[in-house]
């Protein structure tokens, strides 16, 4: 309320914050909270449904434990391992891959950059700090989450459903494709999902990969952005007493955001076959 009180409504679209204005809103970290949550996604997604796929129908029996183990130990890894390994090891080469993209995507409005893609030296400052890069950690942090709810339901798959379709000449992969896929429909929702409100929410890892800017732009793969909680991290110690109370508005904001993700990924799992009637 005394948010509200000083700002107005516009706190929610301001996309400026200058303080020494006494000028602040989420509109821009909105948005960039949703970029680096997309682009998370649409790295982590893949991989957790093919590594649970994997882990579930192909691995073989002897290994299935330890694939198991390893994946459920990237989610003990602390985000500021992450945050470490996508400054110093990643970025250089998503900033190369970025530039790859904008020569041959560039017509895409996120892929665009505003820097020549053909200069004889390209400008690398340009293509680091981005939602794109800090996007790839992120991924990896919620990679191990929505493996685990995918995995858990595509291995209460009913074991007769699986024989039957293999008994009618079914390969492997089209009795995974017809029968563990439909049935774990629900299972690869709720997992994104759960994944997703871990991605709107990370903060280290982000924090020490983005350049922060306070712009409202849709190019993921251009230097500047930044999100919510990281906006929290950095300027929560030497906030204001208005500034302060500005930040715990942003951070309920996305809590509410999160709360909603992580309750219809609940409501979705819940509905899924998840189990009935699997064979003994």
């Amino acid at each position: 309320m005394p948010t509200l009180e000083r700002y107005g409504w516009s706190f929610f679209t301001e996309s400026a914050r200058q303080p020494e204005a006494d000028v602040l809103g989420i509109g821009a970290v909105l948005v960039g909270t949703v970029s680096v949550a997309a682009v998370a996604m649409v790295i982590a997604f893949p991989l957790a449904l093919l590594t649970a796929l994997f882990i579930s129908e192909y691995a073989p029996a002897g290994i299935r434990a330890t694939l198991i183990s390893l994946v459920d130990l990237m989610a003990a890894v602390p985000s500021i391992i992450y945050g470490m390994w996508g400054y110093f090891l990643v970025m250089p080469h998503a900033a190369a891959f970025a530039l790859w993209l904008q020569q041959n995507f560039g017509w895409l409005p996120f892929f665009r950059i505003d820097a020549d893609p053909d200069a004889a030296v390209w400008d690398v400052s340009r293509y680091v700090g981005s939602a794109f890069c800090a996007g790839i950690a992120v991924a990896m942090m919620v990679l191990p989450m929505s493996c685990a709810v995918m995995r858990q339901v595509f291995s209460q798959t009913p074991p007769g459903e699986k024989e039957a379709a293999l008994a009618l000449g079914s390969t492997r992969w089209g009795m995974v494709r017809t029968v563990v896929i439909p049935f774990g429909r629900g299972g690869i929702i709720g997992g994104t999902m759960l994944g997703l409100g871990r991605a709107l929410g990370e903060t280290i890892a982000v924090l020490l990969i983005i350049s922060p800017d306070f712009v409202i732009k849709p190019r993921i793969l251009e230097v500047g952005t930044n999100t919510v909680s990281a906006l929290i991290a950095g300027r929560f110690g030497d906030a204001s007493a208005a500034q302060l109370s500005a930040l715990l508005t942003a951070g309920f904001v996305l809590f509410v955001i999160t709360l909603i993700v992580n309750t219809l990924a609940a409501v979705i799992v819940n509905r899924s076959r998840s189990g009935a009637g699997t064979d003994a």
